[in-house]
């Protein structure tokens, strides 16, 4: 394996203890230089290179030349752990898998017998049974596959070559987008450039990332490359004066707000960027006039194909002169390597979507061991859960086969999907136990609509009541907009409502669109976010359709404390909200009535000088009256922002792209006589 540049895997099955002892054979048979065994407890001498799989990004960045992966205790197995380790592991690497054997109660995992499957197909892995010699497989290649020469001392491939040279040569307002599998070197490249780019006396740039350690080979380089320089933690300093900065994103978007990063003359490298939210994305694409942003295709914490997807359109609209560069050849391992192409197919890492048909469909419900036993439906059905959402990882796939909650349905003509949607059941508890969630005494994993409003609407027949949510829901990129969503919601409405759910839900970001399709379907918003989600840096908002009468009175009563409350939470809590979104929730209240009063208060900030402030009340249901009647435009978002939300005037200014208070008022007038004349047309 060493000779050819490759990595290898062993898999065995058995009971914990035995499995423990073969491991332990093969950990003390050689000095191993980086081994590292992973388990929930640490096994006899296996010391301070034990990590237990909750922390096992924090070896990303590192190498091993031995992975001890123990699935075979209690724990089970952590596919995201397998996944990010595998990457970890150097050439002529091994990687010893620990499986419980397929007998007793942990028989009932549908994830593991799949697991157990494809690697009994696999020809390059070896499978250990005790007592037993091993069976080695026959290697393809016969020696040491060098790597061409790249043309560049500092690059080992000429895809980095060629990624370095783009990264040094970034023009204004043309992002450059860098994607590649593991192993690449896109890391490598950052830090190249960086080093080149200090060179030529940049003074500051940016990096972001998920974590640290994600960019500790871009520091690395650097560092190799500028020895005189001195690094601290996730700053290096050059020499010359200039500096590399490392900032996380939740940090780096607070510093753009505040005005202390971004603007002229600035550069922004982003790291592993499919696992940051697109909102900060966007935000740092309008502040840096220079910004990379590299990902990984394939990874264990995010797709990079449903990061191109999600983001090529806000790349299209804000920078149309982006430019793509895509790394293939691997440097931590030579091409052909055996384990890359394991680890892909049993974490699903390669699954795509299916081609497109122009055959009836037809719908589909799913049973997990119906769907753990057909290989191209389950590729297919993943594949269409990534490209839909950057964040599917390796453990989603686990859930979707494991999960007893889960239901899975889809739309196919028989060998193509096009739409799935997977839902999950919640609620159906005690009043006792409800009361306890509602005062936050118990929590209930697994029940995250129903538990969210019991604990944060006070509504605990949330939790009494039946729930179904749609965890997912995609459709093929090339159908889109052709009802097929909507005709799998519609599926699981009237099956929902003939299983006796009270409330069909969802829980998604907040964004326009999204609420828009639902708000569409019949769904009505009853819960939002006070603060932005981590995973999707947006306000999580929850909406739900009723289904029965119990339902019907829960939906009343929900979506009735919503939007008593919004006004509120619009002028402290979600000031800072999206005012394009807090537009779209305020149109589903109810239209306000305007009085003589209100009528001459408004006239008055019209074709008068009254303060707008002294008339906020009268704006605001002008505002409400017009949204709910189906204007949602950029201008009445803008003067919402400033009625509900109390934006300054440097805001309004800067927003509206006008000067001064002056320009303000005369601007807000002007659009409150708009809307007063609208009234009136509209009798």
């Amino acid at each position: 394996m060493a000779a050819c540049g490759w990595r290898g895997l062993v898999w065995s099955t058995s009971p914990a203890d035995t499995a423990r002892q073969q491991a332990l054979a093969v950990w003390q048979a050689r000095t191993w230089q980086r081994p590292c065994w992973v388990s929930s407890t640490p096994p006899e001498k296996a010391g301070q290179t034990w990590l237990p799989p909750a922390k096992a990004r924090t070896r990303l960045g590192g190498e091993h030349d031995l992975i001890v992966f123990d699935a075979a205790s209690e724990a089970g197995f952590d596919a995201d752990a397998f996944g990010a380790l595998s990457g970890t592991l150097r050439a002529g690497g091994l990687l010893l898998l620990l499986l419980p054997p397929a007998v007793g109660d942990r028989a009932a995992s549908h994830y593991l017998a799949r697991l157990r499957e494809r690697l009994a197909q696999a020809k390059d892995a070896v499978f250990w049974t005790p007592g037993e010699p091993l069976r080695l497989p026959e290697l393809a290649a016969d020696g040491p596959r060098p790597l061409p020469d790249s043309g560049d001392p500092d690059c080992l491939t000429r895809d980095q070559r060629q990624a370095v040279e783009r990264l040094v040569g970034l023009r204004r307002r043309r992002p450059l987008v860098i994607t590649a599998d593991r192993g690449r070197g896109k890391s490598a490249a950052l830090g190249i450039a960086c080093a080149r780019l200090l060179n030529e006396g940049q003074e500051k740039i940016w990096v972001t990332a998920p974590r640290l350690v994600a960019v500790e080979a871009l520091f690395e380089r650097l560092v190799a490359l500028r020895p005189q320089g001195q690094r601290h933690g996730g700053r290096f300093d050059d020499e010359g004066g200039g500096c590399v900065e490392f900032v996380a994103p939740d940090e780096l978007s607070a510093r753009v707000e505040r005005g202390e990063a971004g603007g002229q003359g600035s550069w922004l490298l982003v790291d592993e960027a499919a696992a940051i939210p697109a909102a900060l994305l966007g935000q740092w694409l309008e502040a840096f006039p220079r910004i990379a942003f590299a990902t990984t295709v394939h990874g264990y914490e995010g797709s990079g194909r449903g990061f191109a997807l999600r983001f090529r359109a806000r790349l299209e609209r804000q920078t149309p002169d982006w430019r793509e560069c895509h790394l293939a050849a691997p440097i931590r391992w030579a091409e052909g390597d055996p384990l890359e192409r394991l680890v892909d197919d049993l974490l699903l890492l390669d699954a795509e979507p299916p081609g497109v048909t122009s055959k009836p469909l037809q719908e589909r419900d799913w049973q997990p061991e119906a769907l753990a036993g057909d290989e191209p439906a389950l590729r297919q059905i993943f594949g269409l859960l990534v490209q839909a959402h950057y964040r599917t990882s390796p453990a989603d796939l686990q859930r979707l086969l494991d999960a007893p909650e889960l239901r899975v349905r889809t739309l196919t003509d028989g060998s193509h999907t096009q739409a799935v949607a997977v839902c999950a059941d919640e609620g159906g508890f005690a009043p006792e136990l409800a009361d306890k969630v509602a005062r936050g005494e118990r929590r209930l994993p697994g029940h995250l609509l129903a538990q969210s409003l019991a604990a944060h609407a006070g509504c605990r027949e949330a939790l009494t009541a039946r729930l179904r949510r749609v965890q997912r829901i995609s459709v093929h990129p090339q159908r889109r907009r052709e009802g097929l969503g909507a005709r799998l919601l519609a599926g699981e409405r009237e099956a929902a409502r003939e299983a006796g759910v009270d409330l069909l839900g969802a829980s998604f970001g907040a964004e326009p669109g999204l609420l828009a399709f639902w708000r569409s379907q019949g769904f009505r918003t009853v819960r939002l976010g006070l603060s932005r989600e981590t995973s999707t840096g947006e306000h999580a908002v929850m909406v739900v359709a009723p289904l029965t009468a119990m339902g019907q009175s829960l939906c009343a009563t929900l979506t009735r404390r919503f939007h008593a409350l919004l006004p509120v939470l619009l002028a402290f809590e979600l000031a800072g909200l999206e005012p394009e979104v807090a537009l779209v929730l305020l149109a589903e209240g109810e239209r306000a009535e305007l009085d003589e009063a209100a009528w001459r208060d408004l006239d008055d900030v019209a074709h008068g000088h009254r303060e707008p402030a002294l008339a906020r009340l009268a704006l605001q249901r002008l505002i409400c009256r017009a949204a709910v009647v189906g204007r949602q435009d950029p201008e009445l978002a803008w003067l919402a922002a400033w009625a509900f939300q109390g934006r300054d005037i440097a805001w309004l200014a800067a927003r509206a792209g006008v000067e001064g208070r002056r320009q303000v008022m005369a601007r807000m007038r002007n659009l409150v006589a708009t809307l007063l004349a609208d009234e009136s047309r509209a009798g």
